[in-house]
């Protein structure tokens, strides 16, 4: 197990410093002053996001899935890690999306959203961090009848208006 932690923290280091750095160099397309070197920063972006923060992320998904089977981690302040995890994976995304649209003619990248991009990864990252050193209590918010085998088909019949 200790092996599959030190992967899963590796991935996610790797993943979260390259998700915090890619908009640095998104804003110097601004400033590139010609067109080789605009190609070699679309390079140097591209294999950045494809061939290293891509597939840390997934061995850091697949990892930490890995993870929730070995420990059995399933308690409230889990949850919200998971949450916190989805918006660095939503961010990841649209990172992805400003890859291919940001070398296109014509395009730049504000320092405006350069500024806001950062910060809003560097909160998600640090709040990641926060969750799983403090593992703070918070209250389940499921029902009780959700921890119970069977609970859910007999929550979903009491819904249904067609039962006898």
């Amino acid at each position: 197990m200790i092996w599959l932690k030190i992967l899963h923290l590796a991935a996610i280091a790797v993943w979260s410093a390259g998700l915090i750095c890619l908009p640095g160099l998104y804003v110097q397309r601004a400033h590139v002053p010609s067109r080789d070197s605009k190609h070699r920063l679309q390079a140097m972006v591209r294999f950045l996001y494809v061939a290293v923060l891509s597939p840390a992320a997934f061995v850091a998904i697949g990892s930490g899935t890995a993870l929730i089977f070995v420990r059995q981690s399933f308690e409230p302040w889990f949850s919200l890690k998971l949450v916190l995890v989805g918006a660095l994976a939503t961010i990841h995304i649209l990172t992805g999306l400003v890859v291919t649209r940001l070398f296109e003619s014509g395009n730049i990248y504000p320092v405006w959203r350069f500024v806001a991009v950062t910060a809003a990864t560097l909160a998600v990252v640090t709040a990641i961090l926060v969750v799983v050193l403090m593992k703070p209590e918070l209250p389940d918010l499921y029902p009780q009848a959700m921890a119970e085998p069977g609970a859910l088909a007999r929550l979903v019949a009491d819904l249904n208006p067609f039962r006898r």
